[in-house]
């Protein structure tokens, strides 16, 4: 998605549901266990553990996601639901379940694009401050980095890790996000 749009095509991402009828087509024996790991100050954090057979030790693959109750209506009424549902999307798409071209599920790319329109600017607030609006410029073009450095082999792991810094209730700061981007840059180049 380009950072002039101010729209995502939701029609080029795979809701989880997607995600979870594809992985117990291919496990039948499978199962998704969630955690909920913490709920306080408005925000829920989730655990999932995709496991390949019901009698694994451990889980072929974990995702984690935090939702905050007043981050879009979706999250007024069901922040916990949106954060387990979350979490086992990125369990998934760590296990190689995509359901689609792009690797992020619809519902992450909905988080983001809730994470945007709160950094962009509308005409008549904050004095139409412009830096505000280049940071979520800068902020999706490293999500798009992010991505494009995964597809390239890039961790998983490592690309969670930025993702959940890029999004998270923190903005980083430009200069943050000009080291992070020169860094990725450099990784992708020595992958030529």
């Amino acid at each position: 998605m380009p950072k002039t749009d101010a729209q995502f095509d939701p029609a080029l991402y795979a809701p989880v549901a997607d995600r979870i009828q594809l992985f117990y087509e291919r496990y039948p024996k499978g199962r998704l266990v969630t955690e909920l790991v913490s709920r306080h100050d408005g925000e829920t954090v989730f655990r999932a553990l995709a496991f390949r057979d019901d009698d694994d030790p451990h889980p072929a693959a974990t995702g984690w996601a935090a939702e905050r109750d007043d981050d879009g209506d979706i999250n007024a009424v069901a922040c916990l639901e949106n954060a387990e549902t979350s979490a086992i999307g990125r369990a998934l798409a760590n296990l190689g379940f995509t359901a689609s071209l792009r690797r992020p599920s619809r519902e992450e790319m909905i988080k983001a694009d809730r994470a945007r329109r709160r950094l962009t600017i509308t005409p008549g607030t904050l004095a139409d401050n412009p830096p505000l609006q280049a940071l979520a410029n800068a902020t999706h073009d490293l999500l798009e980095l992010i991505a494009l450095a995964e597809r390239r082999g890039f961790s998983r792991r490592r690309a969670e890790l930025l993702r959940g810094r890029a999004i998270g209730a923190v903005p980083l700061s430009p200069r943050r996000i000009r080291r992070l981007e020169t860094r990725l840059r450099a990784w992708l180049r020595s992958r030529v």
